[in-house]
């Protein structure tokens, strides 16, 4: 959580955010209105909401053909297929032969905050982009190519391998950022993105480049995003503008899908609190060690969030006397919330570190970040808005689904462990930015 820049790159980078704890945020005030906010909207959708209004990809009027075609066409994926590989030849010279130092090096930038960062508002403006920019697809898709090999071919991964390989990458990744002891240095990153691009590669060889559509931990972080976005796509792949929760509704029940979110969860939870005083004199005395401990923590959080998902998963199956519907079936309504903490703790990131990466890459020398657009009383109010929003997005999902597979009379009653659930992840988002 910030309110100012950090004091330096490297700390910047090594933990998302720099750290602040003394925003005008009043905890009275804080914690009463998102408990207000949320259990007003459970007492209206139960009131007033008693069939499912969401209908997930079938959803949506479609643009214009001018605009499909050219959405479509080959000349602009080939365009933006171009673009991702350039950007990721570029960091990758970066990375080789400029500077070891993120003061005077873009790469270790526009990996943490131009992509990692960038994606989410990319996403949530365009859809899943990632898919379009993916650079690892242009290389099965040159490889393949020079074989005289169908880039489709092969079988089809095995049902229940789902996402469960993004959630590996995404825990992956937030590890390198959140726990390992130099994140931005060169050799750091190159590593991980060498063992990343070789297990895709080898995935999409194997399996066609159906592959990289839930397997690569960036397009499914890109995908998820973007089920919240205007434009869409139907089930007959028609480009479209729909309503976000018909995005949301249209998440596919996958293995792997709640601990998917649950990473992207837990890890955001993991980065605030890494920053608390009691936790940074724990790791520093602990007996296991800094990485060690610090792995642990960040294990932890993402235990502690799909524990407590699956508990209330498990009660509202209780509670609605339905045993038949998968675990997955809210895990829908986790991802506004993950956006929420998303926005909250990364947006000043954003809009001071992107420009500064961006004009480093340019060759400015000695980039200062612009002065932050909103002040310290700004930024907080932004930050408990976009967690109070994210998680009322997640109760108005949760509901239309509820209605959806519950009889009418139970609907109501087994949303309650979820909004326990809401409450509880609300809180802690919070306790977070005031701690």
């Amino acid at each position: 959580m910030t309110g100012t820049p950090a004091p330096d790159a490297v700390s910047v980078l090594a933990h998302g955010i720099g750290a602040q704890h003394d925003l005008p945020l009043s905890p009275f005030y804080a914690f009463a209105g998102a408990f207000t906010a949320l259990f007003v909207s459970f007492l209206a959708l139960g009131l007033l909401w008693s069939d499912s209004r969401f209908r997930g990809d079938r959803a949506g009027r479609p643009l214009p053909d001018p605009v499909r075609r050219a959405a479509d066409a080959p000349a602009t994926r080939t365009a933006l297929r171009a673009l991702g590989l350039a950007a990721a030849l570029a960091v990758l010279l970066c990375l080789l032969l400029g500077p070891d130092d993120p003061d005077r090096n873009p790469a270790p930038g526009a990996v943490y905050v131009l992509l990692w960062v960038g994606l989410v508002p990319a996403s949530l403006l365009c859809g899943p982009v990632w898919a379009l920019l993916n650079p690892l697809r242009t290389l099965h898709l040159a490889l393949c190519r020079a074989l005289g090999r169908d880039p489709a071919a092969g079988p089809p991964p095995p049902p229940w391998l789902g996402m469960w390989p993004a959630a590996a990458g995404l825990f992956a990744f937030t590890w390198l950022e959140l726990v390992a002891p130099d994140p931005a240095s060169a050799t750091a990153l190159l590593t991980f993105l060498a063992a990343y691009t070789v297990l895709h590669l080898a995935g999409a060889v194997r399996y066609g480049a159906r592959w990289f559509d839930h397997a690569d931990a960036f397009e499914v972080y890109s995908r998820l995003l973007g089920r919240l976005s205007p434009l869409g796509r139907r089930a007959d792949r028609s480009l479209v503008v729909r309503s976000p929760f018909n995005g949301l509704d249209a998440t596919p029940r996958l293995p792997g899908l709640v601990a998917t979110v649950c990473v992207m969860l837990g890890s955001t939870a993991y980065d605030g609190f890494s920053d608390a005083p009691s936790w940074i004199t724990t790791v520093q005395t602990s007996a296991l060690g800094r990485t060690t401990t610090a792995t642990l923590g960040l294990l932890a959080a993402v235990v502690l969030v799909a524990a407590l998902y699956t508990l209330c998963a498990g009660a509202t199956r209780l509670i609605s006397g339905r045993f038949d519907h998968p675990l997955t079936a809210f895990a829908h309504s986790l991802v506004p919330i993950s956006l929420g903490y998303l926005v909250a703790h990364y947006f000043t990131l954003f809009v001071t570190e992107s420009p500064r990466t961006v004009m480093m890459a340019l060759g400015t020398d000695n980039p200062a970040p612009p002065e932050p657009l909103l002040g310290p009383g700004g930024i907080a109010t932004l930050q408990v808005l976009a967690i109070v929003t994210g998680h009322v997005l997640g109760v108005v999902a949760a509901h239309d689904r509820s209605v959806r597979l519950f009889p009418p009379g139970r609907a109501v009653a087994g949303q309650l462990p979820l909004l326990v659930l809401m409450v509880a992840y609300t809180c802690g988002g919070l306790a977070l930015l005031i701690a």
